[in-house]
């Protein structure tokens, strides 16, 4: 592997994203051009995502397109996917490399294993200086090598921090990783393992680094994000505190947190805070209580709705967003009424619609009788529907409000676009002036995809 050019493509939540754009830094460190991962290149890097098996096609589909591309080209492949069935993607032609959850961070090393000839430096940090030592192997694994299975032992329960450059305006941060709930769907927990966090001080940190690359806007993100802290003595109030004050801070959101992590003083926090802006994303799945505790989820409908009524009377024009799945194992069609009758009747601003995807090793893959594959369809689209009157009523409501957006740097058409505060897409002419710039417009003329605003510069 002479010539040095890698290509990365990635599946699944930000988390995923912060650490693929992390290793690409990695990567380009040490000498190597970073492609599109259409083109041609002699390393192609999937990482991979098991949430549903829609995801695991798309993988499998991604590493065929990859070795077509290129047939002589190494193809590693890592992640949650990697963590749970190595085996399985070991077999696919192409596959050189397979590196679980953890030990995807060693990937510059194992590529220098399996090509010792070459010049590749091992891997010395993933994330900043601060952790340029990954921990101490806790905990055994497996790993793919060319042909072979070798038992490797990478540090499963330590924190790994990342953060993205994807673009020139916005970075994922990643402040927690895994998760302890294991809601009876969901393989999460198996593929990342248990929860755990950054610390404040290194958030902080990593925070300052970002600004000062000249990014406008940080997500704060994890697996389970207000869990943050809870097994080193801190909490998220406490680093939500801190990243407020930090010098030269913007904008700050929120990723996905429980409803039941989402304290009132959480809400009443942010609602005062000049940086942290109002948009939230909170996972509800089911609007049915009888689901909800199938589900082992850990809270009840009226616990949410408490926590949206109180979003709203702080910050009435917040972007709410919630994570709703469709034919739960035994969800009967007076479950599905009783969630679509509750987000009908409930503030929020748009869904994120699931459907229920069978997992391999999760309890409720033995649960209830199983809702046929046409009556999810129905479901789901039944929810898309609301989902889009919903956002199209909440564009409405802010029609005649001023804002403040941060461009993005894409050029569509001759349109670029950005977001206000509170998560309303809006576009306007490309101007190269405008890009990483948080200018004020007036939200007037609404299009299909948003508004098409005038910017007051």
């Amino acid at each position: 592997m002479n010539s040095k050019s890698i290509a990365f493509h990635h599946f699944g939540c930000k988390v995923n994203f912060a650490e693929a754009s992390a290793l690409s830094r990695q990567f380009q460190e040490h000498g190597f051009e970073v492609k599109d991962f259409h083109d041609p290149a002699d390393v192609y890097v999937i990482s991979t995502c098991v949430v549903t098996t829609v995801a695991e096609k798309k993988c499998r589909a991604a590493i065929r397109q990859a070795h077509k591309i290129n047939p002589n080209a190494t193809i590693a492949v890592i992640g949650c996917f990697s963590e749970l069935k190595p085996g399985e993607l070991a077999k696919m032609e192409g596959v050189d490399l397979v590196l679980g959850h953890t030990a995807k961070f060693r990937l510059l090393e194992e590529l220098a294993r399996l090509y010792p000839s070459d010049t590749i430096a091992p891997a010395s940090h993933v994330g900043n200086e601060s952790h340029s030592k990954l921990p101490e192997p806790s905990e055994p694994a497996s790993e793919y090598h060319g042909g072979l299975t070798a038992p490797v032992k990478p540090a499963r329960d330590a924190f790994i921090p990342s953060f993205s450059f994807g673009d020139r305006t916005r970075s994922f941060l990643k402040i927690q990783d895994g998760c302890d709930y294991y809601c009876t769907y969901c393989t999460i927990p198996l593929a990342r393992g248990r929860s755990r966090s950054d610390t404040v001080e290194n958030a902080v940190k990593n925070t300052r680094e970002i600004l000062s690359n000249g990014i406008r806007e940080i997500v704060l993100t994890g697996v389970n994000i207000g869990d943050f802290g809870r097994h080193q003595g801190e909490t998220f109030i406490q680093l939500i505190t801190a990243l407020d004050k930090v010098e030269g801070m913007n904008r700050i959101r929120i990723s996905s947190i429980e409803p039941d992590l989402l304290t009132n003083e959480i809400i009443g926090f942010v609602a005062s805070s000049a940086s942290f802006l109002p948009h939230f994303h909170i996972p509800l799945q089911s609007g049915c209580n009888k689901i909800l505790k199938a589900m082992h989820r850990r809270y009840t409908r009226e616990l949410y709705a408490s926590r949206v009524q109180k979003i709203r009377e702080l910050m009435p024009g917040a972007c709410i967003a919630a994570d709703v799945i469709v034919g739960f194992p035994g969800e009967t069609d007076e479950d599905f009424t009783d969630t679509f009758d509750f987000l009908s009747n409930l503030a929020i601003s748009y869904l994120h619609v699931f459907t229920y995807s069978k997992r391999e090793n999760t309890a409720a893959a033995g649960m209830g009788a199983p809702v046929p594959e046409k009556v999810k369809k129905e479901r789901s689209e039944a929810l898309h529907k609301l989902s889009d009157a919903k956002k199209h009523q909440f564009y409405l409501e802010n029609r005649g409000s001023e804002a403040m957006v941060l461009f993005e740097s894409d050029n569509s058409q001759g349109f670029m676009h950005g977001f206000t505060e509170n998560y309303i897409r809006v576009k306007t002419g490309f101007n190269p002036e405008y890009v990483n710039r948080i200018l004020p417009v007036k939200l007037e003329n609404l299009t299909e995809d948003g508004y098409l605003v005038t910017v007051n510069s």
